[in-house]
């Protein structure tokens, strides 16, 4: 007899089929095989105790502050160790209890969601002189080929951007902003590239992303997250996908000593707050970005990124962009030319943890990279 331990990540439902079990046992013991760890805060201490209970009683447990049991403070924090199995159940028996437990039920039940497999990889081009990677920026004929050598190298997104957002920058008008991207938004139309990728604007001008959308653009890449009403709609007009990113401040001001008591919570507040706003102009069509070094220091990008799994608890796309940024070179000293490597990393990291669109420079490396972390993850042994 062997025995052999085998990655946490690796690709249950294979290794089950491999095994020769039933396509109904496969069903149920991949709710097993994935684990959960979630984190609740500000729970009533009361449900904190009821909690604990119901989840010790399924096999679950819930880890809480020694003193909870004495209930000598209103609230406590606490985590959920559970598996898919258990969650579905725990959320099941809490619906009947009370001290907010039926809300928490709730929220177990959108947590029961599983990681897809697919990738789409969004190339990056921008019109502007400032913008913070040098080798982005194109004009005229060769932006045309540059974006024509992005899809051929695998982007199914381009991304045309017309003014920067790096910290530090300064906004321009509409005209101005208008003025960088209608000669490459002509090209795109004459040449009839919407036939061949999809196209996004990276703007919060209604009066770009209307240029755009009425020559073949799709997607409303809002760094804003629609906080101008004109720009939601503009995008419910064009029926177009949004994009919603979160950011603290704005770029002239964002990396001046951001704040979160827990980022996490606020990022996701601010989903909630931003998808309902979405839906009520008629916006269904929705991506989620949880905007890296958009008013965040390294720890906070670091925790977005290491639960980023999180966020799929809406039902929504995630799209993940830290290509090249200067959280690479607070990690270790890097000059913008040569971060490729980190970028890697994160994205490949960004993608085991949920995310399904990639916001690149690198077009052909992240493809090749990503083409290969797959197969790992769908290898059986």
């Amino acid at each position: 007899m062997k025995l052999c331990k085998l990655n946490a990540n690796s690709d249950v439902a294979a290794l089950f089929h491999t095994l020769g079990v039933t396509r109904e046992g496969s069903t149920i013991l991949k709710q097993k095989a994935h684990h959960n760890l979630i984190y609740i805060k500000d729970l009533k201490t009361p449900a904190a105790n009821i909690l604990k209970q119901d989840a010790l009683s399924i096999g679950a447990d819930l880890a809480v502050p020694k003193d909870t049991i004495t209930c000598k403070t209103a609230l406590v924090d606490a985590i959920l160790i559970a598996n898919d199995k258990q969650l579905k159940e725990l959320a099941r028996k809490e619906k009947a209890q009370p001290f907010g437990l039926k809300e928490v039920a709730l929220k177990l039940n959108e947590l029961c969601v599983t990681c897809k497999n697919d990738f789409e990889i969004m190339g990056v081009i921008n019109t502007n002189e400032d913008s913070f990677f040098q080798g982005s920026r194109f004009s005229g004929e060769a932006a045309l080929k540059h974006i024509e050598t992005m899809i051929g190298e695998g982007a199914s997104i381009i991304d045309l951007g017309g003014v920067s957002s790096r910290p530090g920058s300064l906004s321009v008008s509409e005209m101005e902003e208008l003025a960088r991207v209608k000669p490459i938004i002509d090209l795109i139309y004459e040449h009839k590239l919407f036939e061949k990728a999809r196209f996004s604007l990276d703007s919060y001008s209604p009066l770009c992303l209307e240029y755009a959308l009425q020559r073949g653009f799709s997607i409303v890449n809002d760094i804003t997250a629609l906080a101008n009403d004109d720009v939601a709609r503009v995008a419910a007009k064009y029926d177009a996908t949004v994009i919603l990113m979160h950011m603290q401040g704005e770029p002239l001001s964002m990396q001046q000593e951001p704040q979160y008591d827990n980022v996490l919570i606020e990022v996701d507040a601010f989903f909630e707050e931003r998808i309902a706003k979405a839906k009520s102009f008629g916006i269904f069509k929705i991506v989620l970005d949880v905007g890296i070094g958009f008013g965040k220091n390294l720890e906070h990008n670091l925790t977005l990124l290491k639960h980023h799994e999180h966020f799929l608890h809406f039902g929504y796309p995630l799209l993940f962009g830290a290509s090249r940024k200067s959280m690479i070179d607070k990690i270790i000293p890097t000059p913008i030319s040569e971060r490729l490597a980190g970028t890697l990393a994160l994205h490949l990291k960004a993608y085991e943890h949920g995310a399904t669109i990639l916001r690149v420079h690198d077009v052909k490396e992240h493809l090749q990279a990503l083409s290969v972390l797959r197969a790992l993850n769908q290898t059986t042994f």
